[in-house]
């Protein structure tokens, strides 16, 4: 590509994707709210508030491809979700439809299935059951990539992100890991495969307790090479090993299923 977008550069995983994405285009257009740092070898940088249409008219301007990491990642009240997570993506698709449809990476999450409990079977056929009111915003995004696909042939690679990190730390992470480099080779297969679609991806390595399957998208061509298995003896050496009932043992979602709702005038 000439130019490859890249939302939430600021960030933890946004931050690995600038290192490690480099090679996919000759530029490399980063953008977050927060500060972004030095610039890096073949990079534009550019502070954007995506809630900001006419801002993000621009930043898609000219690119070939977008990775879309950028918005909240956590639970946060509902006015930064609407903001960073709804409003911002709208705006982005709308921005894609004007500028040639680029291929987006849409960074999803596992969070959109996560009142399921870890030993209930979940494919895509599943019913969403979102753990908050960020896995409830990660709903709004999969249903909107789809309606632009539907509407006008957007292609889209919905990536439900399980846990993107350095190593697993905790225990539901030996299911939900994805590597850094398994999350490259994802990216690469999205950008690569001559027709995309609006394919929904389980992003997670080859942990032997992996609960997703992502058998309907073999033909991405993507086979993840590592796995949390390796890190398991050092979780239970850390003694971060839950009982069956503590919700990082019982729900897909983990910690997010906790009985609270974080609002604009309460922190949980």
């Amino acid at each position: 590509m000439k130019r490859l977008l890249i939302t939430g550069a600021a960030g933890g995983l946004g931050n690995v994707a600038r290192t490690r994405l480099a090679h996919l285009a000759q530029t490399l257009r980063v953008t977050d709210i927060a500060d972004l740092g030095p610039a890096r070898a073949n990079e534009e940088m550019v502070t954007a508030d995506l809630t900001d249409l006419q801002v993000v008219m621009d930043l898609v301007e000219g690119c070939d491809g977008i990775v879309h990491l950028g918005g909240i990642s956590t639970e946060q009240s509902f006015s930064k979700i609407l903001d960073g997570n709804i409003i911002g993506v709208r705006n982005l698709y709308e921005a894609a439809r004007a500028h040639g449809q680029p291929r987006i990476f849409f960074a999803g999450s596992n969070h959109v299935v996560g009142f399921y409990r870890q030993d209930e079977p979940v494919d895509l056929s599943s019913p969403v059951r979102p753990d908050g009111l960020y896995g409830v915003s990660k709903c709004f995004g999969e249903a909107l990539a789809r309606l632009y696909y539907d509407k006008i042939g957007q292609e889209t690679a919905i990536v439900r992100i399980g846990s993107c990190f350095e190593k697993p730390t905790d225990y539901r992470m030996l299911s939900t890991w994805l590597s850094y480099e398994d999350f490259v080779r994802l990216v690469e297969c999205v950008f690569n495969v001559p027709r995309l679609g609006c394919p929904t991806i389980w992003g997670v390595s080859k942990n032997s307790r992996a609960w997703w399957s992502n058998e309907s998208c073999r033909y991405l061509g993507w086979l993840p090479q590592d796995s949390a298995d390796f890190f398991e003896l050092e979780i239970k050496a850390s003694g971060k090993w839950p009982a069956h009932d503590h919700p990082l043992a019982f729900y897909q979602g983990g910690t997010n299923t906790l009985d609270c709702f974080n609002t604009d005038e309460k922190n949980c």
